[in-house]
């Protein structure tokens, strides 16, 4: 009998890995934070900022558009 493996149902991304991801800085992500036009953002412990995969997903699909 073999044990599958346990798998994360969502993961977290740091300010820092969504940057990179974005090629964009951490204090860019900040200010979207503080203008609200960013991913939504789980805040941890008060000052630790994550983001879900899921959020940044959907925030990426209400970015996309068919004009400028």
């Amino acid at each position: 009998m073999s044990i599958a493996p346990v798998e994360q149902p969502f993961a977290l991304l740091t300010p820092a890995q969504l940057a990179e991801r974005f090629g964009m800085t951490k204090e860019a992500l900040a200010q979207m934070r503080y203008r609200g036009n960013g991913p939504r953002f789980i805040k941890l412990g008060g000052r630790q900022v994550r983001y879900s995969e899921a959020d940044v997903q959907a925030w990426l699909d209400q970015q996309t558009r068919d004009r400028t």
